[in-house]
């Protein structure tokens, strides 16, 4: 789990979706906290060395973020099976535009409001609302699921309602630069044409949701995305010890 909030319990409800996606699953998940502030190029294949599946974790501000990039960049290139979340989706697709569109300046309005290339940037209509938490999407959106992808394998439907908490989004104007460079829109709002899902089918399993997976993730009936995510790290960890 790699996050800017090194705390037990700041992340505690997606803990307790892996937990029961790993009983789903017949495994105990053993989780590591890895502090994105700490991350750099030089250090980062250390630390997350004998990770055999990575959770980029949400979050606000800028705080932690380019430790955040430097871990999607190493799970990315490494092909480790990748779970960004809120936040952790934003930078996925941030790290992707730097590092593959080639846009080293690539970046969300979040953390610079002068970016030239504003991959991440906040909704047309939310632009006049000026108190924070009102300017936030909150509650469930629907969302429909490509066909063929990762994502639709796991839930096994093409329509689903997802809760979300987030104000930024993914800038539709570089979408199909990003399809083209082998990163794909595979869950789209059908009412906004909003993005809410990202992932890179070449890889074993790199998905980046817009929406909070966890907070409907229940013992008796454990997130399909992160039953999945389980799923793939366990076969990462059979592929590397065979």
């Amino acid at each position: 789990m790699v996050g800017k909030y090194d705390l037990q319990d700041a992340y505690k409800s997606i803990r307790e979706a892996l937990s029961q996606a790993g009983t789903y699953n017949d495994r105990k998940v053993e989780v590591h906290f890895v502090n994105s502030e700490k991350l750099t190029d030089e250090n980062v294949a250390e630390a997350l060395k004998g990770m055999t599946g990575v959770v980029i974790g949400p979050g606000f501000g800028q705080r932690g973020i380019e430790g955040k990039f430097v871990a999607i960049k190493y799970t990315r290139t490494h092909n480790v099976p990748t779970f960004g979340i809120c936040l952790g989706m934003q930078c996925i697709a941030i790290e992707f535009a730097r590092n593959v569109l080639g846009y080293a300046d690539a970046n969300s309005r979040e953390m610079d409001e002068k970016t030239p290339h504003n991959v991440i940037d906040i909704m047309e209509e939310q632009k006049s609302i000026t108190n924070m938490g009102g300017t936030m999407r909150l509650g469930a959106y629907e969302c429909v699921l490509q066909k063929g992808s990762k994502v639709f394998e796991a839930y096994g439907k093409e329509h689903i309602q997802e809760r979300h908490r987030h104000r930024y989004e993914f800038n539709n104007d570089y979408k199909a630069q990003y399809e083209a460079a082998g990163m794909k829109c595979v869950g789209i709002n059908p009412e906004s044409d909003l993005v809410e899902i990202v992932e890179i089918p070449a890889l074993k399993w790199f998905v980046g949701t817009q929406f909070h997976p966890e907070y409907s993730s229940t013992v008796l009936d454990p997130h399909p995305l992160f039953v999945a995510f389980v799923k793939a790290v366990i076969k990462n960890e059979k592929d590397i010890n065979a």
